[in-house]
């Protein structure tokens, strides 16, 4: 009888000590569950702000400052035409059928 009454409180030990060590892995899991979800939040909002100052880049009134500034350009208008002649020597030859 003493050796089934220390075979049973072997199995007993071992079970609990496998118990305790599937709820450490259980809450470590989970632990790193909620830091997955933690660092998505994190990636959504700086998604949605990386959207927000994409669009204020892409402003049509923004794009035309920096054409203005930085390209030296200037908005068309019919008191500012320039024509462009072409010599007649080097009209386009009609193509060969």
């Amino acid at each position: 009888m003493t050796r089934l009454s220390i075979v049973l409180l072997a199995a007993v030990v071992f079970s609990a000590l496998y118990l305790v060590q599937v709820q450490y892995q259980s809450r470590r899991l989970v632990t790193q569950v909620e830091r997955a979800e933690a660092q998505g939040r994190l990636l959504e909002i700086d998604h949605a702000r990386l959207q927000v100052e994409r669009r204020a880049q892409a402003r049509a009134l923004r794009v035309a400052q920096l054409a203005q500034d930085k390209l030296s350009m200037r908005p068309i208008s019919p008191a500012i035409t320039e024509y462009v002649t072409v010599p007649a020597d080097s009209q386009p030859q009609e193509p060969k059928r």
